[in-house]
């Protein structure tokens, strides 16, 4: 009986763990969201590993930390970068709460966005190894989108 209640009592204490890892993540990439819209740059890029990337919008955005960084600098040197709202995020971490990974919309100038980033937790806490933002595009429009984009690409040729 004692070891059917410590089993319990170990497995109700991995799930609390579980739950605050969690808990955590969600307020370091809302924290991280946030320091953009106040355009808080130390805060902002210190949540971003030193060899993390950032993919962004258009095909040519493809950024190291310091390469995203001297783009967005002026952004946060006006005092206000980017006001991105997250909603319905998804979230999952590994087992042994080392790496995780989550998907998330977001309100945004451009209209519904959806983020997805990887995160690694180091001695200095959790840092976005990658994150991705893409512009959602309704199935009911994709002809007219395709359409747009092949002829922005026939006038802007690289």
């Amino acid at each position: 009986m004692k070891s059917i209640a410590l089993c319990l009592l170990l497995l109700t204490s991995l799930n609390l763990l579980a739950q605050e890892t969690e808990k955590d993540l969600h307020q370091f990439i809302d924290r991280w969201h946030e320091a953009a819209s106040k355009a808080n740059a130390a805060v902002f890029f210190e949540s971003i590993a030193d060899h993390g990337v950032y993919i962004g919008t258009d095909a040519k955005e493809r950024w190291t930390k310091e390469q995203f960084e001297a783009f967005a600098k002026p952004y946060f040197d006006k005092g206000k970068a980017w006001d991105f709202k997250p909603y319905d995020r998804d979230l999952h971490v590994t087992s042994d709460e080392k790496t995780a990974w989550f998907s998330e919309l977001l309100t945004t100038w451009m209209g519904v966005c959806r983020g997805s980033g990887v995160l690694r937790k180091t001695k200095q806490g959790w840092k976005i190894e990658q994150y991705q933002l893409s512009v959602t595009v309704p199935n009911d429009i994709i002809k007219d989108f395709i359409t747009l984009v092949d002829a922005y690409n026939q006038h802007n040729k690289p």
